[in-house]
């Protein structure tokens, strides 16, 4: 699939979508100063662009994170509690993490064909929009929701003038 600047723009936009996103360690450590994160170029990457800013990555899986109500561990290979230098951000052992690339495309998708998106700032569906926190988007009202507000009280005719 060729993606064109507006595409990839929307791509890093839409892809809001929890812990779905390779990402691993280059060749050096980096100095301690730095984030636990791994630092350009990233490996594997296949939904967003291969020069996606560090910054900006992380923002994304900050966002999927909250989106879906997990940490890093649902998607990526690594021991919840240890350091993240420590995890294999590349690895597509995991089935999460697959399942998180298709959603994207859709989330893509949905907002390009069906709301005409091009900018990533106007994106209209996100993670979020159907996720809300958890990691299975509800398919039907919860228990007890108010679909459909109830009618107004009818108001009593008024009263006619008895006639005798």
């Amino acid at each position: 699939m060729k993606l064109g600047i507006s595409s990839v723009a929307l791509i890093g936009a839409a892809g809001l979508f929890g812990v779905s996103v390779a990402v691993a360690q280059t060749g050096s450590t980096p100095p301690p100063a730095q984030a636990q994160f791994a630092v350009p170029p990233f490996k594997n990457l296949k939904v967003f662009p291969k020069d996606i800013s560090r910054a900006d990555l992380i923002s994304n899986m900050k966002f999927f994170s909250q989106s879906l109500g997990v940490r890093c561990t649902y998607c990526h290979v690594g021991e919840e509690g240890k350091p993240l230098s420590t995890f294999d951000f590349a690895s597509d052992a995991k089935d999460k993490k697959r399942t998180a690339r298709a959603m994207l495309e859709m989330v893509h998708r949905i907002n390009r064909q069906d709301f005409g998106v091009t900018d990533f700032a106007h994106v209209k569906v996100t993670c979020f929009t159907c996720h809300r926190g958890s990691t299975r988007p509800l398919t039907e009202p919860p228990p007890g929701a108010v679909l459909v507000p109830p009618p107004p009280p009818t108001a009593s005719p008024p009263k006619q003038p008895e006639r005798g």
